[in-house]
This record gives C-alpha cells, structure tokens and sequence, in this order.
C-alpha cells in the first residue's frame, strides 16, 4: 500500500499541472496541448540501461551517471534510484488535423511540439522539485546543463538521455519502424521522465523485445509509417534519421516559423493515419 500511495502522490503531481493553464497550444482557444498523462516506473539498476549504454555510447547516461551531475557530492547506489517515467498523448483535435497533411505539419501539432514541449520541459522541472522538496532528491536529465547530441558510431546522431529508451525500459512500449516508441495510448505522444532518490517498485514490462508492438517486425503486416513519411526516409529497412532530420531542419522547421510563429523542427506525418496512431495494435 505504501508503495500505492507514493505513486499517486507522484502520478497527482503531474496531473495537477497537467489540468493548470501552461498545458496549452496557445492559439487562444485554450486548447490543453496534451490529453491525460500516463505513468510507469523504472528502477536505477536495471541492466538495460546499461546495455543501451554500451548501444550508444560512452557519452550516454546511466540513470546513476545523470545524479551524480546534479548531486556530485552525494554517494548512491542505483539500487537506490527510481525513474518516473510519464506519456503525453496529443488531443484527438490535433491528431485529426495532421492526419490530414500530407507534405508538412498541421498548425495544432506544430504548437503541440513547440508550445506543448516547452510545457514538458516545465513538468519535468516541477516534478523534479516537489520530490526534491519532500526529502527525495530529484532530477529532469534532459533538462541537465550537460544534455547534449552527439555522434554514436552504431547509430548517428544521439543524446546523452533519451525519453523512449527509458519509456521502454519503464514497460510503457515499444519500438516501430519509423523508431517511434508505440505505447498502449499510441506512437502520437511525447514523453519524459525524472530520476529521484526513492525507493519504487518497477512497472513490469509486458512485452519481451523491442519491438514487440509494431505489425512490421511481430507480424510482417502494415508499413503504414512509410507510406506516410514525405520524403521516404522510412523504409523495410528501418529509419533513415540523416534524411528525416535534413527534412525537418530545412523545410518543416521554417514552414512552421513562418506559417505559426512556432520553432522547434516538426513533422510527426508517420506518427498518424497509421494503426499504431491513439493505441498498440498487438
């Protein structure tokens, strides 16, 4: 029970912000940028952090490597650490519009990224301080000074903290063709995550590999993310990031500052009109 009622605790936290005014697309509707938030934990010892580690490289955090920035003077053990990991699903409003786009992102999920991330930023750093506050020393390591993207030699471009791994990790889902991470609620989600000193149990995870919910590798069927992607960057053979972040850098990104006001690099076309879209299909 104890453990119980620590995670609503937590999970009550994020709802509560979630339901504050900053959860917006700031388009003057006072449209929610993201709908319910869902929840799943991770402890700081489980090897796969380790072995995602060892995927991409040195300059990769462990979730113990990403305290001791914050906390440099504390000793800890990463059997002392939890990860609370959370979803963010784009509204049903936003997913119907840029499901009509075919070329570039719909002004919703523009705001969505733009607008609804900087809101994410904001919940990880306020989540991180209630814990800190109530006697758990917490930390956001995407918000960290160090947060950085670097080369990984297996796989190109990559950051020293990454939400999807730790969502996997955490048993919120699993990987599709296009590297979108596909949770029961869908692959039309953001995600983050905040790494404290307590003690939680994980959230089992209920599937065995990586990409145990996507119809391309469990069943050999669908492909729908790669009759979505503009520019055939998704293909059998996976996701070609170079020329997914070509497209985004130099056509979504000035699309969506000229024609919102927005920044941020969006795209997101595969991540809708797809089976995967608002749910796991397996």
């Amino acid at each position: 029970m104890m453990q119980e009622h620590t995670k609503s605790w937590i999970e009550k936290i994020i709802h509560d912000f979630c339901s504050s005014p900053a959860n917006s697309l700031e388009n003057g509707t006072g449209e929610p940028a993201w709908d319910n938030p869902q929840f799943a934990y991770a402890r700081g010892d489980d090897p796969l952090f380790d072995r995602i580690k060892a995927d991409i490289g040195p300059f990769y955090w462990t979730p113990t490597e990403a305290f001791r920035l914050a906390y440099p003077e504390a000793e800890i053990d990463p059997s002392e650490l939890a990860i609370v990991c959370y979803v963010l699903p784009h509204t049903e409003t936003t997913r119907f519009d840029q499901s009509a786009e075919t070329k570039l992102p719909a002004e919703r999920w523009a705001r969505s990224r733009f607008h609804g991330e900087e809101f994410n930023c904001a919940l990880r750093l306020h989540l991180a301080e209630q814990l800190t506050k109530a006697g758990y020393p917490a930390l956001a390591p995407e918000r960290l000074v160090d947060f950085s993207y670097q080369k990984s030699e297996r796989f190109g471009l990559a950051s020293n903290w990454s939400e999807r791994h730790t969502a996997w990790i955490a048993g919120l889902g699993t990987f599709g063709l296009s590297d979108g991470l596909i949770t029961r609620v869908g692959k039309a989600v953001r995600f983050g995550s905040v790494v404290v000193k307590m003690d939680l149990e994980a959230t089992p995870r209920p599937y065995a590999g990586h990409h145990d919910w996507c119809l391309w590798y469990a069943k050999g069927t669908c492909g729908a993310c790669m009759q979505r992607c503009p520019i055939d960057a998704i293909t059998a053979d996976g996701h070609d990031k170079p020329k997914c972040f070509d497209y985004i850098r130099n056509v979504t990104a000035p699309f969506v500052h000229k024609n919102y006001g927005t920044g941020a690099t969006p795209c997101g076309l595969c991540q809708v009109k797809i089976p995967c879209e608002a749910r796991s299909p397996i």
